[in-house]
């Protein structure tokens, strides 16, 4: 665990932490918005739109249950690992996060394009879900569908939600194909600012590689991240048969990531999905889209029981996480605040903001005399009108 110097107390704090420790291209990859950041910001901006009426002398107990499940695995608090993509913030990347999560008792979402293999991270963290794209033909997605069955991931996360939005306000970071001595000098100026980033890649044997180790063909080697990243870009969007066909080849539990319209959550439950995420890629596909919490109510509405359903985009706060079950959601999925905790301190930083998000959890609860998370719901929060966002139909 971090020392008291090291300890941050909000997810503010550790994204200030991980700017002031991080190379500039290296941070900016992690603040991430498409195009001019309407959604990104939209998916905080929500959350503080949203209030409570506290209760007060509820006769709670000491303790206050916060534990769920999500496809299948239990988990201490309502609030999971998000998979974000290759985690080279960090040397140990998603094995630290990995291990933070099992810490925290909760569950790792491992992104296809992560920089460690996945039976590294489930050897960390068991409660592991793989998150893939449709990519190539139906035959290359089973290959990864058996990679992720051999290597022990508990479940699937099939994401929908990129168009690969790539014209962005704000400027797109210089990602190097591969960290060669040219590209090294041309980063030297930023990196040599950063000198304990630095030094903790030295510790660790040297700069960090950007390769797609899950995505490698069968018995093949672990292509180049960028050769993965075109591989899936060139390949058709999915139709719903596709996400169908997918469904019958996976034994295991299966969610599907990037829902915002009630149609399609109704598509999802259709297809065969155990569980959904209400996601817009934490505002990274098609600016615009409205923030996560503002769509949710619209999808629980659609699909109700059928499915698990799941919120990300736009969690700073346990608050938000409260907020966010009130208004429907099982559980949610954190992405950034995860990954300015690595940027920060490593492993204890990611540590340190899941206890920050579970704690706000708790202290939430005893605001609103709710002795579980599985007490909340609409009436606890204060919507205004107009807050919630849904599409037009004739």
């Amino acid at each position: 665990m971090a020392s008291t110097r090291d300890w941050f107390e909000s997810v503010a704090e550790a994204q200030r932490r991980a700017r002031k420790r991080l190379p500039a291209s290296v941070y900016s990859a992690l603040i991430a918005g498409s195009e001019r950041g309407t959604t990104v910001d939209d998916n905080t901006a929500a959350f503080r739109e949203l209030g409570f009426f506290p209760r007060v002398a509820p006769g709670l107990p000491p303790q206050r249950t916060l534990a769920t499940s999500v496809l299948g695995q239990e988990i201490a608090m309502p609030v999971i690992i998000s998979p974000t993509g290759v985690q080279a913030v960090h040397p140990e990347a998603e094995v630290a996060v990995a291990r933070a999560a099992a810490g925290a008792g909760t569950a790792m979402g491992l992104s296809s394009f992560a920089s460690k293999p996945l039976a590294e991270v489930v050897d960390a963290n068991d409660k592991t879900f793989f998150q893939i794209y449709w990519m190539g033909s139906r035959e290359r997605v089973r290959q990864i569908l058996d990679h992720a069955a051999a290597h022990g991931a508990k479940g699937i996360i099939l994401t929908l939600d990129w168009t690969f939005a790539h014209r962005r306000d704000w400027g797109s970071p210089a990602i190097p194909e591969k960290l060669d001595l040219r590209a090294m000098l041309k980063l030297a100026p930023e990196v040599l600012g950063k000198p304990r980033w630095l030094r903790d890649f030295a510790r660790a044997g040297g700069p960090p590689t950007l390769s797609a180790p899950n995505m490698a063909l069968p018995d093949g080697p672990a292509p180049p991240f960028f050769g993965a990243y075109v591989e899936w870009m060139t390949t058709a969007t999915p139709s719903w048969e596709d996400v169908a066909w997918l469904r019958r080849q996976w034994e295991g539990p299966l969610l599907i990531k990037g829902i915002t319209h009630p149609d399609d959550a109704v598509h999802a439950a259709d297809a065969g999905a155990d569980a959904i995420s209400v996601s817009n890629h934490g505002g990274n596909n098609l600016d615009g889209t409205p923030a996560s919490i503002r769509a949710l109510p619209g999808v629980v509405d659609a699909v109700g029981d059928r499915v698990e359903i799941l919120l990300d985009g736009g969690i700073r706060r346990g608050s938000d996480v409260v907020k966010a079950l009130a208004l429907g959601a099982r559980a949610v999925m954190v992405g950034r605040a995860a990954l300015w905790g690595l940027g920060a301190n490593g492993e204890a930083g990611v540590a340190n903001v899941l206890e920050i998000l579970r704690a706000g959890v708790d202290e939430t609860l005893v605001g609103l005399g709710k002795a579980s998370i599985h007490d909340v719901g609409p009436e606890d929060v204060l919507l205004a009108p107009g807050f919630t966002r849904a599409p037009v139909h004739d």
